[in-house]
């Protein structure tokens, strides 16, 4: 089977986002992580900080139900609000989607998140990854990224809980579910390791000093 596309989904803290970049390196694949925010930042014509904001996140309710009374307000004065006119999280998941599957015709590409798992799930040329790691390896992985006195536990909590319900309500799936996945990989501190495993899984073809016992892998679906 040749890919044309790989998704990554990951816990906060697993290391997903550096292995998925290794890998697009390796392959010489484009990556759509960071990216996607500022092409989303220039077409809508938003600050990126904006877009950064809503970034696999949904509206609250009460946010949604103002928006609503916002849009029948213009619409009751006869000016129908566009599209750029309110800039909020579905907005942000619709060119999300336009993004990623414009990504996937072009192939070639490695998408880390933003519910591309979900979005390309029938393409059968799509590989679709899940990492994840003990919560005491990621909460030290944390402790040497974020700004020094942070809450590392609850800032897990927050952003590996904003991606779960992103992918609730967005596709109505779980998303730990292994059905959604081809591989579900447990990352360790040698990230070439995990990578090695996803390009095993993805081609093939061994990668040179690929160590098994440096993760533990589960094949999905």
């Amino acid at each position: 089977m040749k890919y044309r596309a790989l998704t990554v989904a990951r816990e906060f803290g697993s290391g997903g986002g550096r292995i998925a970049n290794l890998v697009a390196r390796r392959l010489g694949w484009k990556l759509f992580d960071q990216e996607i925010i500022g092409q989303i930042a220039r077409a809508a014509h938003v600050d990126s900080h904006v877009v950064k904001h809503y970034d696999e996140r949904v509206d609250s309710w009460l946010r949604r139900v103002n928006e609503e009374a916002i849009r029948g307000v213009a619409l009751a004065a006869g000016r129908p609000l566009a599209e750029e006119d309110i800039f909020d999280a579905h907005a942000m998941a619709d060119r999300t989607r336009n993004i990623i599957e414009e990504a996937y015709a072009a192939g070639h590409c490695v998408i880390v998140g933003r519910g591309a798992q979900c979005i390309l799930q029938h393409k059968h040329d799509a590989f679709h990854v899940f990492v994840y790691a003990p919560l005491r390896e990621r909460i030290e992985r944390l402790k040497k990224r974020l700004e020094p006195g942070a809450d590392a536990v609850h800032r897990l909590r927050t952003v590996d809980g904003e991606r779960a319900r992103y992918l609730r309500q967005q596709f109505g799936q779980h998303w730990c579910d292994p059905h959604l996945y081809d591989l579900m990989l447990r990352s360790s501190d040698d990230e070439e390791a995990a990578a090695r495993v996803i390009l095993y899984a993805l081609t093939g073809t061994p990668a040179a000093g690929l160590e098994v016992g440096a993760t533990h892998v589960s094949h999905a679906g």
